[in-house]
């Protein structure tokens, strides 16, 4: 458990480019929280990490898992290997912060899910999104009737990445590592964020391809029709072969209003139900300080975090579907 008094101490495992991001944040000072020791598989970024900020490396997950002054663990490796690590972690008494996806399949998530039960640990999954200013008007929009019945929304994730990008990580682009393409790596945080807005999803057809890639096996492309329990109907769009990308981008409508967010920003907001949107205050909110502080709160006093696991494991319930229907070209119902 953290000590009563003094920061949540923190590990960091993994410490590629999102991992440093993570390091940088817990050595910044801006959050309770202070980095203790960091481990990676590859011992020699783990030791120039350690050095340039003045912390311990361990010379493996197990070692710094073993560690009685780590509280908590920030978890940034290859997607497909979340559930082996986030276990451990959690059977080792550690909070857990962990990168998204929860991992690759349901069946895996599904292991994390047991293991925070019987540990009794906090365990969040990064998805910052949540967090923006905007977005938190929307959701409070939807929550309190403000846009009356949604009856549809669209979501437009079109980002570019090159062909060196998928090239510079031998887990890139793979099945068993990073799950799938635009959508599992990319869309993730837009699939939690649909999800979180307007509720669960009855039933989803997609048509995937790998347009613009070589030399990986799953989809740079996947466009998304889906119809929600609420009955409202949603299309996503996620790819990573739109040239020099464009600000991502998303719409709710209902019968008593509606809500445009373009790159975190509210650009169209009218609703006959009343709320008034947030006024610009050229202070955009630092999302992944926010979750981590959120992380922080969830830990010391046992509350839910805003992301919870079993949320992150709709997100990839509702990826898993998309995949079966691009391959099999039949809708797929998500149960």
């Amino acid at each position: 458990m953290p000590p009563p008094h003094g920061p949540l101490r923190v590990g960091v495992i993994g410490v590629g480019v999102i991992g440093r991001a993570h390091v940088q944040r817990l050595v910044s000072g801006t959050a309770d929280a202070t980095l203790v020791a960091v481990a990676d598989e590859n011992t020699g970024h783990a030791d120039a990490v350690a050095a340039e900020f003045g912390v311990d490396a361990t010379r493996s997950v197990p070692e710094l898992l073993a560690r009685p002054d780590v509280d908590a663990v920030v978890v940034a490796i290859p997607s497909g290997l979340h559930a082996a690590v986030t276990v451990a972690a959690l059977e080792a008494g550690k909070h857990v912060l962990l990168e998204k996806p929860i991992d690759v399949t349901v069946e895996a998530a599904d292991q994390i899910l047991d293991a925070e039960k019987r540990s009794g640990r906090t365990l969040s999954v990064v998805s910052q999104r949540r967090f923006a200013e905007a977005n938190q008007f929307v959701f409070r929009a939807v929550r309190d009737g403000h846009l009356g019945r949604i009856t549809s929304a669209t979501f437009e994730v079109a980002l570019w990445r090159s062909q060196e990008y998928y090239d510079a990580g031998d887990w890139r682009g793979t099945w068993a590592l990073d799950g799938g393409g635009a959508l599992m790596n990319q869309g993730v945080h837009l699939v939690d964020l649909a999800l979180w807005l307007l509720g669960e999803v009855d039933e989803v057809f997609a048509y995937t391809d790998l347009l613009a890639h070589e030399r990986i096996e799953v989809e740079d492309t996947v466009a998304i029709t889906a119809r929600l329990r609420s009955g409202a109907l949603l299309t996503f769009l996620a790819t990573t072969a739109a040239y020099d990308s464009v600000p991502i981008r998303y719409t709710v409508f209902g019968d008593g209003g509606s809500v445009v967010v373009e790159a975190e920003q509210l650009t169209h907001y009218t609703s006959r139900h009343g709320g008034q949107p947030p006024g610009p205050d050229g202070v955009p909110t630092d999302q992944q300080l926010a979750q981590l502080t959120d992380f922080i709160t969830a830990a010391r006093t046992g509350g839910p975090p805003l992301v919870t696991a079993a949320q992150a494991r709709a997100a990839v319930a509702f990826i898993e579907a998309v995949y079966q229907s691009g391959r099999t070209g039949k809708p797929v119902r998500i149960h």
